[in-house]
């Protein structure tokens, strides 16, 4: 599933030099994450109601460039590692004004118990299982390399 979260830039996330702070990054990834799981069938609180969290392991963020006040972005996650009990989604953050990239991140998080302790979605979740693994491998077969070899 092709997904593209859009957001405005508000005046105070933005810091002395008018500017983005680095930090709003990782809510802007957090916002697209949770609004692209509720489309696909899946919100954080259906996983919560089913005594599911999906904890944050690792956060990478490189910023390329700025954004401003007024600015739009967006953000796109794709998953990029799944295997049923931790996941990988990686993010393209562009400026939809200009199409250029201003970040490129990456969250790991593990799925969880209520209580923390992780669990296997592929034993415990089959529809959120069926979901992740879906785009999973659109992931893969997007990124597969060329198998046809020139003679």
């Amino acid at each position: 599933m092709d997904y593209i979260y859009e957001r405005k830039i508000n005046y105070y996330e933005t810091d002395r030099m008018g500017v983005v702070h680095h930090s709003n990054y990782i809510r802007y990834m957090e916002e697209a994450r949770c609004d692209w799981m509720e489309k696909l069938g899946i919100p954080m609180s259906l996983l919560e109601e089913r005594g599911f969290t999906i904890p944050t392991l690792e956060v990478d963020v490189k910023y390329l460039y700025h954004v401003t006040s007024g600015d739009v972005i967006t953000v796109t996650p794709v998953i990029t590692a799944y295997n049923g009990v931790r996941m990988t989604v990686s993010y393209e953050i562009r400026d939809k004004g200009t199409g250029r990239e201003v970040a490129r991140a990456e969250s790991k998080h593990c799925f969880t118990t209520r209580e923390l302790r992780p669990v296997n979605m592929k034993k415990n979740d089959r529809e959120t299982d069926a979901v992740m693994e879906r785009l999973f491998e659109e992931y893969r077969a997007a990124n597969e390399p060329d198998e046809k070899q020139e003679d």
